[in-house]
């Protein structure tokens, strides 16, 4: 099962998730720096008693403490202060009796003041230790001072900083996700609009969308109504198709079933025989004209020549130029063919290809006129693109005749032809990405077609 997740979650996750990442590292930022600003403050706090202590002890003998320092002991941040002073010999002086034990770790440090964590019964608390030198009683030499404080009291109040922070950082969160999740809700309202647009075309209002649209969305607009565009155009296409079929199928299946009345009111044989090869010619130029309307719109199709292979045109030319010299031969027409030896590739699809070639040569052996004594075929590599010319001494057209001769339906000069020959052969070249050219030769009309060479596969 494949989970659906709407544009408006996906939008709030991506905005949110590295919103959540950068509170949480803000946050142990901010966490980090409230134990150290803390620790600085109480260690401050704790030297400032110690130095009090210290400078009572040598002017009292470490009988008494004056008032400001008493108050330091009972008022100091963190709450109360408990210290420990000894004589250079060792004997105690006053304060508590039992210090904390420092770690082994700074018991030989040379620092004139030592901070250290300790346990002081069973609690941990915070300690600074240093040496004095001072003369007392007659006794002269570095005494020893230890001061320490409850670390809880110091924890507590980084919690309570931490806490205010994570508060914050969470009702910041929040917030932005509040806003997030209102804001692309409007801010996705175009895209409402356009799904409103887009539900109201159908096969009969295929128009562009031109409503303003953000600019984040304007290629995907751009690319539909291209898509538009050309499925208008194919519709239009097929409805054209439709059209002329119906108009050039009306007469010769009008005919048809003339003839068809006519051998059914025969009176005789021979004449219903007659009238039989009638029927028959007209049934084949039917057949014949239904095959180049089909022919036709299968060569417009672009998706037919994608889906082909490449076709070896040096082959297939080779095979239609000896099958067509038959036929040009019993109309006394020298077909001449110039093709290479080794293979050449194109992407066009063989059935279209061969009937495109074919068209191209019975065009020149049906109008070439009664001069008609020669057509050639030939190859050859132009830049990328292979050209296949074919070419006759016949009449041929003049520049002004070649857009008539290359349109649908399209006669210079009245026939039984479809009128479908040339534009099937532009069709196929231009559905395989090249190009069919008319030129006027001298005498005659020269066609070329050429198609992108491509490898075998």
């Amino acid at each position: 099962m494949i989970l659906r997740v709407s544009l408006r979650a996906r939008l709030t996750l991506i905005i949110l998730l590295p919103l959540l990442v950068i509170a949480f590292g803000l946050s142990v930022w901010a966490t980090n720096d409230a134990e150290r600003r803390a620790a600085d403050r109480f260690d401050r706090s704790l030297l400032v008693t110690a130095l009090g202590i210290s400078r009572d002890t040598a002017f009292s003998g470490g009988d008494a403490l004056s008032e400001e320092t008493r108050d330091l002991l009972r008022d100091t941040s963190g709450g109360q202060v408990f210290y420990h002073v000894y004589a250079p010999d060792g004997v105690f002086v006053t304060g508590y009796a039992t210090p904390p034990v420092p770690p082994e770790s700074v018991r030989d440090d040379a620092e004139r003041f030592t901070f250290y964590d300790a346990i002081y019964q069973d609690v941990p608390v915070r300690t600074v230790q240093f040496s004095d030198q001072m003369s007392i009683d007659g006794l002269s030499g570095g005494f020893t001072f230890t001061v320490w404080q409850n670390l809880s009291l110091r924890d507590g109040f980084v919690r309570s900083l931490s806490q205010r922070t994570y508060v914050v950082m969470a009702t910041l969160v929040l917030a932005v996700a509040l806003i997030v999740w209102f804001g692309v809700r409007f801010g996705l309202r175009p895209l409402i609009d356009l799904e409103e647009a887009i539900g109201r075309r159908s096969p009969e209002e295929l128009a562009s969308i031109k409503r303003p649209i953000p600019i984040e969305v304007s290629g995907i607009v751009g690319k539909l109504n291209e898509l538009l565009k050309e499925l208008q155009a194919t519709l239009r296409a097929k409805d054209d198709f439709i059209s002329d079929a119906a108009h050039q199928l009306r007469n010769p299946i009008a005919g048809v079933l003339s003839l068809s009345e006519a051998v059914a009111a025969a009176k005789t044989l021979p004449d219903a025989q007659e009238r039989s090869q009638d029927l028959v010619e007209a049934t084949r130029r039917a057949a014949k004209l239904t095959e180049d309307l089909l022919a036709f719109e299968r060569a417009r199709s672009r998706q037919l020549v994608e889906s082909s292979e490449p076709i070896d045109l040096a082959r297939s030319l080779n095979y239609l130029a000896n099958e067509l010299e038959k036929k040009a031969s019993e109309q006394g027409v020298a077909l001449i063919a110039s093709i290479p030896d080794r293979p050449v590739f194109a992407l066009v699809d063989p059935v279209l290809f061969d009937q495109a070639i074919i068209n191209l040569v019975t065009n020149a052996l049906d109008h070439g006129g009664s001069g008609l004594s020669q057509i050639s075929i030939s190859m050859k590599r132009k830049g990328k693109l292979v050209e296949l010319t074919i070419a006759d001494d016949g009449v041929g057209l003049t520049p002004s005749e070649f857009d008539l001769a290359l349109s649908r339906f399209g006669q210079v000069t009245p026939s039984d032809g479809s009128g479908l020959g040339l534009p099937i052969a532009k069709a196929v070249a231009d559905g395989a990405g090249g190009r069919l050219e008319l030129r006027s030769g001298e005498p005659g009309l020269m066609v070329s077609i050429s198609f992108p060479e491509t490898g075998p596969i």
